[in-house]
């Protein structure tokens, strides 16, 4: 018994001298060794995040570029062999973070598009080809994010500010390195806002193998849609502040029960006409705008291969009216004044294989070399009222391939051959496109 009392003694004196050990290390003024403490010492976690994501791109199309190529016939039978070339920085960002401690972050996001501000001279195809200054956001850049979030447990979470909406794929996760075309999707980036950002509140949380979000957000404004876009432009705002007259609704539900596989969905409505400055005359009081859009997407990452797809449909009432109105508008307002269909669809899918995976000196740098595929089908104007003109250019089928090359996970080259196949009579619109990109976050 005395053998085993003192065995015991001298394991817990030993243990003692190890804690105070340890803890004259971690006290600078007790050891004389400062550099060797500071080694052993662990380094306290950063409340400071930076971090952001670039685009540079060249794109050779070989297609015309006239203005009136859409607008008739004769316009159509423009040059095939008519080419142009282009530099663009799609997206540059800028992201900082701070972590105030007991559950409380901030995230602000401030974005540059196209390399400069929001402002720019372009042709107006709808206007005779007309010069004309082109606004598409108050202000000199955009802020696409700016929040402050509580966090009461990973299940509940409240953001409040400036903020994503996530419906899509794309909204969601529209990060350079997220997917293979030189461009985004163009189905999705063409029919909805894409960066979608709205100021509301957002309540998310994960649970096991499932993430929510819902969110209470400004609702559209109707002005700003167009033939082309449908509600595209409806998210941004002329003004120095953003009309919330009407609020809107969204939600995204993602399930990760599979391994290496991501199953979403998401949705949105809201009223879109009256969220503006203009006051309509009574003869508008039963008109909603309701704009509502269901969603499906999913992200396959496993045994080298990766697959994403999307399917969009949306829905906008009372279009016909919502036409009507916005054509009356004076030349100066900002309105696009045309057309709207009734509904918009999107979908898309494009799959790679990692052949690095295949050598494994390769393999074992974590340096990618992915093939890629990808098709997309859209339509701004997939259903429209019977007294509005449906403008087939609006609708196409795009295929595209290529390669995207990721020395490390940050940072990828972009190379993909790409032909948006249209309807009768209107010019099939090839090009070559070539990009690099980064996207990463940074503890300071």
């Amino acid at each position: 018994m005395k053998q085993k009392v003192l065995l015991f003694s001298l394991c817990l004196a030993a243990c003692t001298v190890n804690a105070l050990a340890d803890n004259a290390v971690g006290n600078d003024k007790e050891i004389d060794n400062t550099e060797k403490a500071e080694e052993k010492a662990p380094q306290p976690k950063s409340r400071l995040t930076v971090g952001g994501y670039g685009e540079a791109v060249y794109s050779r199309n070989f297609f015309s570029d006239n203005y009136l190529r859409y607008n008739s016939a004769e316009a159509a039978a423009l040059r095939k062999d008519e080419r142009h070339g282009r530099f663009d920085l799609p997206h540059v960002v800028i992201y900082l973070g701070y972590d105030f401690g007991k559950g409380w972050t901030m995230g602000t996001e401030i974005e540059f598009e196209h390399g400069g501000t929001e402002s720019a001279i372009e042709i107006e195809e709808e206007e005779g080809g007309e010069y004309e200054s082109e606004i598409e956001r108050g202000g000199e850049v955009a802020l696409e994010q700016f929040w402050i979030q509580k966090s009461f447990c990973p299940q509940f979470n409240v953001k409040m500010g400036h903020i994503i909406v996530p419906i899509g794929a794309t909204n969601q996760h529209h990060m350079p390195t997220e997917f293979f075309g030189v461009y985004r999707p163009e189905g999705e980036n063409t029919i909805m806002p894409c960066t979608w950002h709205e100021t509301g509140i957002s309540v998310w949380g994960r649970a096991g193998d499932w993430r929510y979000e819902a969110l209470l957000i400004s609702g559209l404004d109707s002005e700003r849609f167009g033939r082309k876009g449908w509600i595209h432009d409806g998210s941004a705002s002329p003004y120095e502040f953003k009309i919330a007259n009407s609020m809107a609704g969204a939600f995204r539900l993602d399930n990760y029960s599979v391994k290496g596989l991501r199953l979403s969905l998401s949705g949105y409505v809201g009223n879109s006409f009256r969220n503006t400055l203009r006051t309509p005359n009574s003869s508008y009081d039963d008109i909603k705008g309701t704009v509502t859009i269901g969603t499906f997407d999913f992200h396959l990452d496993r045994w080298n291969w990766i697959a994403r797809g999307n399917f969009d449909y949306g829905h906008l009432s009372d279009s016909k009216e919502i036409s009507d109105y916005n054509k009356s508008f004076p030349k100066a307002s900002p309105s696009p004044k045309q057309s709207i269909g009734s509904d918009a669809i999107a979908a898309g899918v494009e799959v790679g294989y990692n052949i690095f995976s295949q050598f494994d000196k390769l393999a074992q740098k974590g340096e990618k070399l992915y093939v890629f595929g990808r098709y997309d089908y859209y339509d701004s104007m997939y259903d429209t009222e019977k007294s509005i003109v449906d403008y087939q250019y609006c609708g196409r089928h795009r295929i595209s391939a290529g390669l995207n090359y990721f020395p490390m996970k940050e940072i990828v080259l972009k190379g993909e051959y790409s032909i948006g196949l249209m309807k009768t009579p209107y010019n099939n619109e090839p090009s070559i496109s070539l990009g690099i990109a980064y996207s990463g976050f940074f503890n300071m």
